[in-house]
């Protein structure tokens, strides 16, 4: 086992008739911090996993490292005005030192930019090529011939199309005004944003894996794989989605620079689409581990590999990654078990590395809060089922309430009652416990220990982590419960031999806490183990070859008579009130608030020595429209928008625009509303006739190549804007009813007024969830019926 700065032991390789386990974490992305959302996400999840199987005695490796390729790298480069290379040595160090200080036990962190990545991702292509599951089809996109490039969506601007808009910097995904999805040849007037010069429309060819043609391959694999490996539902329900939506082709190259190149002759311009090589990062980082790597990756019948996620990246570990490897032909090691995470969301919103909101890496480590504190917390709040939500109040009662208060007073007490000196103690020195196991309060805790070790180990299998951390916590309980019963204070006068009998328990229930910890707080348990003067290595551990579980139902026999323990000191520190409430003033906001905050404190400063020069008339002058604006942006909230359950009663074709339809639409008034929506590209018509969908009513009509539309009917896109589905109700939800959103109340505008972009300021914080629910930040659309949700498209922006 390594930490990530460590000097590594030489590369462990599968051994014939052990249990060999290959554990991944979702590679996290290069171009930020990570939060503690990213953390417990996957990296914790899978180090928490790896320790327990180090623990058991299985052979087991933990493989992770940067996802360095892509647009999103390019993009931050430019940012920053540094090279992509530079970026992601920036970041890649960022995240070493991060997952450092959480006590991470990597056996090989590196990096997707590696040569061997390009080695097997080139290797993979060619297998791919040879077995005829790859097409050729030609896109367009613009091309900017000052820069040498095509343009991803978001590197050009230009004029919104849509009539009566004429927004002069609408994106090339999307128009911010009017909210209308743009591809970014529709764009009038477009600019590449880097060298603002007028790009041109041209073609391109791309490869596709060809899905549709592997779906029989797939289909069998989760079929099989998803009962072997007992998969999450969440993980389930997300690939089954996927596949009921229908498989399509995949472009697996890109128009870029940074990444893996194209081993094509045709192609050997472009690179590998991230989606198609970052999964390939955990081979390839597991090849700078070990030159024997393929005896972990293509021996399926001797390794099992276990995979940790968030839930927005399962769809490309069970149909993307597992269609790739499947394609080649070769016998891969699939992925068994897939151990999925919901969303940790951030005090009253959500994590988010763009826009910085929430506790970050380095912030954790800023607080002065111990590691295994932070490692605790996260992983009693580990969102297995459902979004969680960190609070800092609710760690400071954790803290204080089970770490400090519950294990710390137990091991304390213990360990400080054996230090004492002879008369009051035993001087340190572990005493004789004749007959331990006729003592009929001791006997009753080991049967009780004995049960809470079956229940820890079965819930580690399985991977359900948070309840294993559970079990562990109820075993000091249990303990707590056994010091006070037995009075031990009073039988070191009264009866010396029960005393001893349970201190040299309590002492073995101590050094068994330290082990079955040890994958949650590893510094806990080596501080734990220095008290007990016993060095890290002489964990007790749990192999089943070892006989090790039944060894530790005889509490009394884990620490031998006569051993002589370390110093006992405090092991958690309580946390105030006032602390609590300094970091929560200091992490509010975003890290940009943060920033600002500092900096307004330095104008304020200035503006006021301005200020004593202006004169008394000056100083009154009413403040201006700009001014008034941000003061009103700043207040918006989502019951500002009048959204409302609809029901399509006609539909037809745009007479002068083929990509529009015009809709009359009930929302529950005297007459219905006619609205127009750029709909018919992604919908067919006879879809949309009779459907209930979200209408947002109170934008302010506009006329859309000569009709007017009075509403908007909501729906999402997924990330290259090539789907978008509808917003739908309950099929129960009555019509005209107001979509709501809990927590948030209010009345909405009559009209949303455009020049203070109430529409564009929310429209960011719409989106769907990976259990396809409709939500504004974390909440979702709500209906007197239930929640409004979309047929499949997983983590999507709503407009």
């Amino acid at each position: 086992m390594a930490d990530v700065s460590e000097k590594k032991d030489p590369p462990k390789l599968p051994i014939p008739g052990r249990r060999n386990i290959l554990i991944t974490s979702a590679l996290p992305y290069v171009n930020n911090v990570p939060h503690l959302g990213n953390i417990i996400g996957c990296v914790l999840s899978a180090d928490v996993f790896a320790r327990y199987c180090r623990l058991r005695g299985y052979n087991a490796i933990y493989i992770c490292g940067t996802d360095e390729y892509g647009t999103a790298t390019e993009t931050k480069a430019l940012e920053e005005n540094c090279s992509p290379k530079e970026i992601c040595d920036k970041y890649h160090a960022i995240h070493k030192d991060v997952y450092k200080w959480f006590d991470i036990s990597f056996d090989e962190f590196g990096r997707t930019s590696s040569p061997q990545q390009t080695e097997v991702c080139q290797a993979i292509f060619h297998k791919l090529m040879e077995s005829g599951w790859l097409s050729e089809n030609t896109m367009q996109q613009l091309y900017c011939d000052t820069c040498n490039r095509f343009l991803a969506d978001r590197l050009v601007e230009g004029t919104c199309p849509t009539l009566n808009c004429n927004y002069e910097s609408a994106r090339g995904d999307q128009c911010e005004k009017c909210g209308k999805l743009l591809n970014p040849t529709e764009l009038q007037d477009p600019k590449c944003k880097v060298c603002k010069n007028t790009p041109r429309i041209r073609d391109t060819d791309h490869l596709f894996l060809e899905l549709p043609l592997l779906r029989e391959k797939l289909e069998r694999y989760i079929n099989s794989m998803s009962v072997a490996g007992s998969w999450s539902q969440n993980a389930i329900q997300a690939t089954k989605a996927w596949l009921k939506e229908g498989l399509k082709p995949r472009c697996i190259t890109r128009d870029l620079k940074w990444g893996v190149p194209v081993p094509h002759e045709k192609y050997k311009d472009k690179v590998f689409y991230v989606w198609f090589d970052a999964p390939i990062g955990y081979v390839s980082i597991s090849a700078c581990y070990t030159a024997d790597w393929e005896r972990w990756w293509k021996d399926p019948e001797n390794v099992e590999l276990f995979q940790f996620m968030g839930k927005d990246n399962v769809p490309f570990h069970t149909v993307m990654f597992p269609s790739t490897l499947l394609g080649t032909g070769e016998n891969w090691t699939m992925m068994k078990t897939i151990s999925v995470t919901e969303y940790l969301n951030y005090e009253s919103g959500k994590f988010s590395k763009s826009k910085g909101i929430g506790v970050f890496g380095n912030d954790a480590k800023d607080t002065k809060i111990p590691a295994e504190v932070w490692r605790y917390y996260l992983l009693t709040n580990r969102p297995e089922v459902s979004d969680t939500l960190f609070t800092w109040a609710d760690l400071q009662a954790k803290l204080n309430s089970e770490l400090l208060n519950n294990l710390g007073n137990f091991i304390n007490r213990v360990l400080s009652f054996v230090a004492k000196p002879s008369g009051s103690g035993y001087n340190s020195t572990i005493p004789e416990a004749p007959d331990a196991d006729s003592h009929i309060l001791t006997k009753t805790l080991a049967e009780k220990v004995s049960k809470h070790i079956e229940q820890y180990l079965d819930a580690m299998e399985k991977v359900k982590l948070k309840e294993g951390l559970k079990t562990a916590m109820s075993i000091s309980s249990e303990g707590n419960g056994y010091l006070q019963e037995s009075q031990f204070w009073k039988l070191y006068k009264e009866d010396p031999i029960s005393c001893a009998v349970v201190m040299k328990t309590s002492v073995g229930l101590v050094y068994l806490l330290a082990s079955l910890l040890e994958p949650f707080m590893p510094s806990f348990s080596v501080e734990v183990l220095r008290q007990l003067n016993l060095p890290p290595e002489e964990k007790f551990t749990f192999c089943d070859e070892k006989g090790d579980t039944d060894k530790a139902k005889r509490l009394w026999d884990l620490i031998p008579s006569g051993h002589v323990i370390g110093k006992p000191e405090p092991l958690f520190k309580e946390l105030k009130d006032d602390e609590v409430e300094l970091f929560r003033q200091r992490f509010s906001g975003s890290q940009a608030d943060r920033k600002e905050k500092a900096d307004a404190d330095a104008r304020k400063i200035a503006e006021q020595l301005k200020a004593t020069k202006i004169s008394e008339g000056n100083a009154k002058k009413k403040p201006t429209t700009d001014t008034k604006a941000k003061a009103t942006v700043a207040d918006i909230s989502v019951s500002r928008l009048d959204i409302r359950v609809g029901l399509i009663k006609q539909v037809q074709k745009h007479p002068d625009a083929d990509s529009l339809y015009v809709e009359e639409i009930d929302v529950g008034e005297e007459s219905t509303r006619t609205v127009v929506s750029g709909l018919v590209k992604y919908i067919p018509l006879e879809e949309m006739q009779d459907r209930k969908v979200c209408v947002l009513c109170n934008l302010k009509p506009a006329s859309m190549r000569g009709i007017k539309s009075h509403a908007m009917v909501l729906a999402a896109s997924n990330d290259d804007h090539t789907k978008v589905e509808l917003v739908e109700p309950p099929a129960s939800a009555v019509v005209g009813e107001r979509v709501t959103f809990p927590g948030y109340s209010g009345e909405p505008d009559s009209v949303l007024n455009p020049k203070h972009k109430v529409w564009e300021n929310l429209q960011t914080d719409l989106r769907t969830d990976g259990e396809l629910v409709a939500l504004y930040k974390d909440v979702p659309f709500t209906t007197s019926a239930g929640i409004c949700k979309v047929s499949s498209i997983a983590n999507g922006a709503i407009r």
